[in-house]
């Protein structure tokens, strides 16, 4: 485990309303410096609380937060510029010019035009939006708005990235591009926080995640610690030749789910081979074979109660 000074640090956070619900109950998390960290959760979770609680925009009700080694409450701005958001919603001006809404965030940090021109250059050319660094934000496509909304964040050059659902809506393409540009970053020493529905996204881009459910964390750590927690595994077998119905097998779990798949669940340990020879033995042939759903989607039905649309 990392021994550095935490890049996000949050113990103890709660929020709750006035009418009686509560947002947090009191989670902690832990985010090291050069991390690519996923939060993960269904909707209502408390991911966006906890975003809008470190940019200042919700109230915590108690909690202690710090951001590399600084006091969210007691230096405020101060641990704020440490940070980038790029938010759910698209809330720039969408009458502004692309590279006028980058280049005047960055007056908000006092960073001069001067140093920011160049910046809003690079940051724009790298996420291909230079093009269209003349026209107003409300041409652009969905996906390329999502693109300005990291250019945005990243021109003070912040420590810390926190994306909240950065390619929802996005185009395959376009998807794969933004992680390219995230990966690099990450590389470079940005750290990274992610929320996302797209748990192949995390899958990929994340080694460590949290998921958190009904306004608490359920699960934090390594993401191949994590995946230790499955106790079966659910495989699908393309079948050569169809089959009218399933033979009496001696193999637990298992069925037809059309004529050309059976369906397989499996003890995490358990060896595949004995079953492939009592098939062989019922001459039915296996094409290919594949997990049901990634392993990580798997955890987080588990610990959510089977919840699949983590927006929030």
């Amino acid at each position: 485990m990392p021994t550095d000074t935490p890049a996000l640090e949050i113990r103890g956070l709660r929020k709750s309303y006035r009418h009686g619900s509560t947002a947090l109950k009191g989670i902690d998390l832990t985010v090291y410096p050069g991390e690519f960290f996923a939060l993960l959760g269904p909707n209502g979770a408390g991911k966006t609380t906890t975003i809008g609680i470190l940019t200042s925009l919700v109230t915590k009700t108690e909690g202690k937060i710090r951001v590399f080694g600084i006091d969210h409450d007691k230096k405020s701005a101060e641990a704020r510029a440490l940070m980038g958001v790029v938010p759910q919603e698209i809330n720039f001006n969408l009458f502004e010019r692309v590279a006028d809404i980058v280049i005047n965030q960055a007056g908000y940090y006092g960073v001069p035009r001067a140093i920011a021109r160049p910046r809003c250059q690079q940051l724009l050319e790298g996420l291909d939006l230079w093009p269209y660094r003349e026209a107003m934000a409300r041409t652009l496509s969905g996906g390329f708005k999502r693109r300005l909304m990291i250019a945005r964040a990243l021109i003070h050059e912040p420590r810390l990235l926190i994306l909240d659902e950065p390619t929802a809506g996005v185009d395959v393409e376009m998807r794969h591009e933004t992680w390219s540009f995230l990966r690099t970053l990450n590389l470079s020493g940005t750290t990274i926080i992610l929320t996302t529905h797209y748990l192949e996204e995390a899958e990929l881009l994340c080694e460590r995640l949290a998921i958190i459910h009904q306004g608490a964390i359920v699960a934090q750590g390594r993401k191949r610690d994590l995946l230790e927690l499955l106790n079966q595994q659910t495989y699908i077998l393309d079948l050569f030749e169809p089959l009218a119905t399933l033979p009496d097998l001696p193999i637990r779990n298992i069925q037809l789910l059309d004529p050309h798949q059976i369906e397989i669940v499996i003890d995490r340990n358990e060896d595949l081979n004995p079953i492939f020879e009592v098939l062989a033995s019922h001459h039915i042939r296996v094409q290919s074979l594949r997990n049901k759903s990634n392993r990580l989607e798997e955890l987080f039905l588990n610990l959510t109660g089977g919840v699949r649309d983590s927006h929030t």
